[in-house]
């Protein structure tokens, strides 16, 4: 497990025992972003700027289990971005990181939204500058919410990958989406019939690839949804096969290759 991984797994160990401490007095809500900066990008400048990258998000979510966001990369040459949904008990979503030559210019996934929240995207140009913008989502109950499918139906397609392709306007670039059979348990799910909470199982990094080079890889956590999925749109680079690389919290690794052909 990854550094950032072992902080986001603290952080949900403290949420879950004051849960389990009762009812506490209120207190002044505090805003977190200031100390999500220290705690994830080490306290450094991130400058508000809404020409480098952008995120699209619902303002009030359908179902805050399954809630979309799309990273757009405004700026030719983000090296990385990540996705902060700030009042999550796990609040670093994914964190991802763009192969050199992909020219990655967006990229789409689901997360849960555990209450009314602020959601960063930060965005890390070439020369190491990080920038970001917000957008404000009202959505509750996304990381305790049941989950969608039997427990032994997710075990048993534990994995499983589809790839799909799609048409693109510009012959020079190619969409494409890999979805990944997952239960991406959060460990705040309830058990029905025990009443126990569900252990936390969930994919914690991906890599996708053209060939042997790196289109993307993902740092992730609870915040993704059930069965997490991945639309993005990339430059090919000639390469006649797309692979994954998926791995989970409890040392699962996934594979899954496709040949790549024109969309129709």
């Amino acid at each position: 497990m990854t550094s950032s991984a072992h902080r986001q797994a603290a952080a949900l160990a403290i949420w879950l025992a004051s849960c389990a401490g009762g009812a506490l007095a209120q207190a002044p809500k505090i805003d977190p972003w200031p100390g999500l900066v220290t705690d994830i990008f080490q306290g450094r400048s991130i400058a508000a700027h809404e020409g480098v990258v952008a995120l699209q998000a619902p303002v009030r979510a359908e179902d805050a289990a399954i809630v979309p966001m799309t990273i757009a990369l405004v700026e030719p040459g983000v090296r990385k971005a990540t996705l902060v949904i700030d009042e999550n008990p796990m609040p670093m979503a994914a964190a991802f990181t763009f192969g050199d030559g992909a020219a990655v210019a967006s990229i789409e996934t689901r997360v849960r939204v555990n209450s009314y929240t602020n959601v960063h995207v930060v965005a890390q140009t070439a020369d190491g500058a990080l920038h970001s913008v917000v957008k404000f989502v009202k959505a509750s109950g996304g990381c305790s919410a049941p989950a969608i499918k039997d427990q032994d139906e997710a075990a048993a397609n534990l994995g499983k990958m589809k790839f799909r392709r799609f048409a693109s306007a510009d012959p020079a670039r190619r969409e494409a989406q890999i979805m990944i059979r997952h239960p991406n348990n959060s460990g705040l799910q309830m058990d029905p019939i025990s009443r126990a909470y569900i252990p936390a199982h969930f994919i914690d990094r991906v890599e996708v690839r053209q060939g042997d080079a790196l289109i993307f890889s993902m740092e992730g956590g609870i915040s993704l949804s059930e069965d997490p999925a991945f639309r993005f749109s990339y430059k090919p680079n000639g390469a006649k096969t797309i692979r994954v690389e998926a791995h989970d919290n409890e040392g699962g690794v996934f594979t899954g290759e496709w040949p790549v052909d024109d969309a129709s």
